[in-house]
């Protein structure tokens, strides 16, 4: 009996690391986070003006992702990636809007310190403005605070905890705030944007739990790429479905319907009104420039254009209209008007067009004393006392016809027509408690003058710079209960309403009828009519006379063109002085820009006035930045086809799959211009290049340290693995050339492919040995296998034997092997940011 031989130990071979997660390791995860924060960010346009916010943010979520993928590639904790990306952000916020940081980015305790001013100018700003506000670098800098911090929450959340679906809820916070400032509705488009990428998001993070499954079909790849579609297209309906609904029932969210539609174009009441005027704001702030009036017949006159007056002061609070305007009379504004002080129906009257363009309101703005007004239905009301043309209900306003008397009297006719105070209503005379020192100001300014209009020029004079008044959006700090007494004694610094409020209640002062007047500068002329805009905004004096009625009085200093100084207020009133003469000595100096342009009161002003602007930042860095941006997203698109068709023909011409493991894979036939190695291996890296390129100049449009620190990073990051592909390409274009050297350059790749996932090979090794190592450290599937196989055999003929190797098969079968190295042994970020084949050196 023969002994049997005890069976040779089982020793268990060690189990292959499992490669990432797919969804944590993979480029596309920030990618979708970042663009659902930035695409939500759009909804910031209805209460910021201008884009340039835009750009800050666009670096901002490219730095926030950057450092998250980046860091989780080299496993870093999920809290040291977070902070990193806190840090990144305040390193951002210290280069671009601070001057005094430590290598211009690090922040300092005076960088923080003048953060912290730059962020109470802010707060000030949307304190004392009207949405939507001035793009100005406070609120950029608030703005990119606010949304850097969201990015690296929903970056947290999408990727670190892998729970996209949580982001939602803060997505939605980001749309919140603006749609519950904005004045308008947010437009369409922005939800659209928002819910679009949310959508991409949630898909993206689907079909990548899906690929987990190994050696499997999965649902998402290949043919059934269907079961990722079904969802992306129900959101996709649904998006629509709820836009279309919303805008045809109430138009929420949109500014009144969708491209096409028959809606007004903006949501709620839209357009823009007088109203924040009776809370001494104005439109000052108001950010974005809009024209609300195109004016014809009026050729080269300057004349302010009223919308209606206040006649009831009160302390601390302002100007308003007596019983809130429910005592307001008026006769049908489309028949013949009564004739007023100020015009005895003598002489031609002008007649002059009003074309609203972007107004809706209850007031209809008019010049002078209106003769008559064509072009209104009959619910809109003259008010002869008032001056003022006005309905009962904001509405979209008409275009219409104004005859006008606009004749200004003379300065020796004024001062001929003190008003008898019997005869003029009590609200246009009657002032309460005004603080003694106004009073005493007023009367120590009039005492020499002897008329009401010497009075009232000697009171418009003392608003001027050498009195020190100064014209500016923000009022100065206050140092007196009072405001009056101190805008008048202390401050000296506000906007166009405070000088007429504070001049009118010193006319009441001394004895003389005074209102103030609400309404518009001049405009700006182009072409064949006048354009009067949002900036023109403005608040003036009128003085009553007897004969005369209501003559205008302008305390504010107003530059740029758009102060209107009448001939009776004028050093030379002889006829060769026109309604244009700027010349003002006795009057309020021009030490500041026009309404809604407020210059810096420290500006040293050339002679030419340029100083009054102040320097803008080049915008070459962007422009290039753009272009490049361009170019790169062209050439990605390129890259994207070009990869999808190449897949396309290689299923077509797939074998079934009864083919046999030892069957060598099928040559594919290059061809077209997609196809042409020569022009596309090196695509990829282009597109890197340009992406790269775009943002070096975006950042240097924000700050040039901060793009040269930016350079700097991506280069130390990027060099490695642009020194890889480079060898990479070099190897691919070889073998789809057909070179002699082909079969060494498909080896040499093939080992620097294995060295970079951790698989170093000897180049002891026989080719044969090495093959075997590949399949099991890598367990290639059997496409990849019977690719290796047909590799093996190139090179092998072409290293032992004198016969040439099938080169013709090596680029389709090498193609195999590494589309299963992808596949089954997926490289991580470590090793594709600094690959472990470079230390080969060969």
């Amino acid at each position: 009996m023969t002994a049997t031989a005890p069976p040779l130990p089982h020793t268990p071979k060690p189990r292959p690391e499992a490669p990432p997660p797919v969804w944590t390791s993979s480029v596309l995860a920030p990618v979708a986070a970042g663009l659902a924060t930035l695409f939500a960010s759009t909804s910031l346009t209805g209460v910021v003006s201008g884009w340039a916010w835009f750009g800050y943010l666009l670096v901002a979520v490219v730095l926030i992702a950057s450092t998250g993928l980046a860091l989780r590639s080299l496993r870093a904790p999920t809290i040291v990636v977070g902070l990193a990306q806190l840090l990144v952000l305040l390193f951002l916020i210290t280069g671009a809007f601070t001057t005094s940081g430590i290598l211009k980015i690090i922040p300092g305790p005076d960088a923080l310190e003048e953060l912290r001013g730059v962020l109470a100018a802010a707060a000030e700003q949307i304190r004392v403005g009207l949405p939507p506000i001035e793009g100005t670098p406070p609120i950029l800098c608030l703005v990119t605070i606010a949304i850097g911090l969201v990015a690296v929450l929903v970056d947290t959340l999408a990727v670190a905890a892998a729970a996209p679906a949580a982001t939602g809820l803060v997505l939605l916070c980001v749309y919140a705030v603006p749609a519950a400032l904005a004045e308008d509705m947010l437009p369409w488009w922005t939800f659209l944007l928002g819910a679009g990428a949310f959508a991409a998001l949630l898909a993206v993070d689907g079909n990548h739990r899906h690929r987990r499954w190994r050696n499997r079909e999965a649902p998402g790849l290949g043919n059934s790429a269907s079961t990722l579609s079904a969802p992306v297209g129900v959101v996709s309906a649904a998006i629509a479905l709820g836009l279309v609904i919303g805008t045809a029932a109430t138009g929420v969210g949109t500014v009144g319907s969708l491209p096409g539609g028959t809606g007004s174009g903006r949501g709620g009441a839209g357009g823009f009104g007088v109203e924040p005027f009776t809370q001494l704001r104005g439109l000052l702030d108001q950010g974005e420039n809009v024209e609300l009036f195109k004016v014809y017949g009026m050729g080269a006159d300057k004349r302010l254009l009223r919308a209606f007056t206040l006649d009831t002061f009160t302390p601390n609070k302002g100007w308003g209209l007596a019983q809130n305007g429910r005592a307001q009379q008026g006769v049908q504004a489309n028949q013949p008007l009564p004739l007023v002080k100020g015009d005895d129906g003598e002489g031609a009257g002008r007649e002059i067009r009003i074309e609203p363009t972007n107004w809706v309101d209850n007031w209809l703005p008019i010049y002078g004393v209106p003769r008559t007004l064509a072009g209104l239905a009959d619910n809109w009301l003259y008010d002869p006392v008032g001056g003022a043309v006005f309905t009962t209900t904001k509405q979209n306003a008409p275009a219409y016809t104004e005859t006008a008397a606009i004749k200004e009297p003379s300065k020796e006719q004024l001062r001929l027509d003190d008003a008898r105070l019997a005869e003029v209503p009590l609200q246009f005379t009657q002032v309460d408690s005004v603080d003694p020192r106004v009073v005493a100001k007023a009367k120590q300014l009039t005492e020499n003058e002897s008329n009401n209009f010497d009075k009232a020029q000697a009171l418009w004079s003392f608003f001027t710079a050498q009195n020190g008044f100064v014209y500016d959006t923000k009022t100065a700090d206050a140092t007196d209960s009072d405001a009056l007494a101190d805008f008048i004694l202390n401050g000296k610094r506000g906007f166009c309403e405070q000088f007429a409020s504070a001049m009118a209640v010193m006319l009441r002062a001394v004895g003389i009828p005074s209102r103030v007047a609400i309404g518009f500068t001049s405009g700006t002329p182009k072409g064949d009519h006048l354009s009067i805009s949002s900036e023109d905004a403005h608040a003036w004096v009128e003085v009553y006379f007897q004969t005369k009625g209501w003559v205008s009085f302008d305390p504010t200093p107003l530059v740029d063109g758009r102060a209107v100084v009448p001939p009776y207020l004028q050093t030379d009133t002889s006829a060769s002085k026109t309604n244009d003469t700027q010349e003002v000595p006795t009057g309020p100096a021009s030490s500041a820009p026009a309404t809604g342009t407020p210059r810096d009161p420290g500006a040293d002003p050339g002679a030419d006035g340029s100083g009054d602007q102040q320097e803008e930042e080049p915008l070459w860095p962007a422009i290039l930045a753009g272009l490049l941006g361009g170019l790169a997203a062209a050439v990605s698109v390129i890259v994207i086809v070009r990869t999808r068709l190449r897949n396309r023909a290689l299923l077509r011409s797939s074998p079934a799959p009864s083919r046999s493991p030892d069957s060598p894979v099928p040559v594919r036939k290059e061809g077209g211009f997609l196809d042409n190695p020569n022009v596309t291996n090196w695509l990829p890296l282009i597109a890197i290049g340009l992406w790269v390129g775009a943002f070096a100049f975006l950042a240097a449009w924000v700050s040039w340290w901060f793009a040269l620190v930016l350079v700097v990073v991506l280069g130390g990051l990027g060099t490695p693995t642009a020194i890889r592909e480079i060898k990479r390409r070099l190897r691919l274009q070889k073998i789809a050339s057909h070179s002699p050297t082909a079969a060494d350059a498909a080896w040499r790749e093939l080992m620097d492919e294995c060295a970079d996932r951790g698989l170093p090979l000897s180049d002891g090794d026989t080719v044969r040995v090495a093959g075997r190592k590949v399949v099991e450290k890598h367990r290639l599937d059997e496409e990849g296998r019977s690719g290796l196989r047909t590799v093996i055999g190139v090179v092998e003929k072409s290293w032992y034997s004198d016969e040439p190797p099938d080169d013709q098969a090596l680029g389709p079968a090498f193609d195999e092997v590494r589309k299963s190295l992808k596949r089954n042994a997926p490289m991580s970020w470590k090793g594709r940011l600094f690959p472990r084949s470079l230390r080969r050196g060969k």
